[in-house]
């Protein structure tokens, strides 16, 4: 049978933060930012072994206590220069079986919940393609010119905003990143192999820490939940 692994790409440096300390590893309610992520992904029942993708160079890492998570947590030190590469060398690495499940997720979206996780595994565990966590778009969205003035309205209408994880088999996960070395998302690496994945409806919450204010909002999220 098919087992699930989670693989959490964590070689960046969060420049859009400011600061010397990576992004990931900034603190956030009591731990550093990634610990969140992982604590929900080695929570889960289904998912087998997690693998953070560290730089060759992180000296960060190893300064924590990750015992909570005992061997399910598995660190490889083999990230790239951008997110795909990451992927890409942790994939390899990690020498899964072509068709065991992947979920990608970013080390800087700590509030992912138990019940998201969940959700998205029972939806794609049956999927030929699989697929991602994402939200409707609800906001109006502009399209800006090179002064920032507003050329015309978007058509919002089908538009859904992409969050991770993103899960799909190891063997087409490997294929599709090999072809499109340069994509931002697993997802559309499939998708330039012709491919649909699947839309999993999530929740705001599950949003991505870019800037110093995101901080505060998932602290407040994740002291809520305790």
């Amino acid at each position: 049978m098919s087992e699930f692994f989670a693989l959490v790409p964590a070689a960046g440096s969060g420049s859009r933060m400011g600061g010397e300390l990576p992004k990931q590893y900034l603190p956030l309610a009591g731990q550093p930012m990634i610990y969140h992520a992982l604590a929900t992904l080695c929570a889960s029942a289904d998912i087998a072994t997690v693998f953070v993708v560290l730089a060759p160079d992180d000296t960060q890492f190893h300064q924590y206590d990750w015992s909570a998570f005992g061997d399910k947590l598995q660190p490889l030190y083999c990230g790239g220069a951008a997110r795909a590469e990451s992927v890409l060398n942790g994939l390899m690495a990690a020498e899964l079986e072509p068709d065991d499940w992947v979920l990608v997720h970013d080390a800087a979206r700590p509030c992912l919940s138990r019940e998201q996780l969940a959700r998205l595994i029972t939806g794609l565990r049956d999927d030929k393609v699989g697929g991602i966590l994402a939200v409707p778009v609800a906001d109006t969205l502009k399209r800006a010119d090179a002064a920032q003035r507003v050329v015309h309205t978007e058509n919002r209408d089908g538009l859904w905003q992409a969050q991770t994880p993103q899960m799909f088999r190891t063997g087409l996960l490997l294929q599709a990143l090999i072809a499109a070395p340069k994509v931002t998302d697993e997802a559309s690496a499939v998708e330039a192999l012709g491919l649909h994945p699947k839309l999993v409806e999530s929740e705001t919450t599950n949003f991505k820490v870019t800037y110093p204010q995101d901080v505060r909002l998932a602290e407040l999220l994740l002291k809520e939940r305790k």
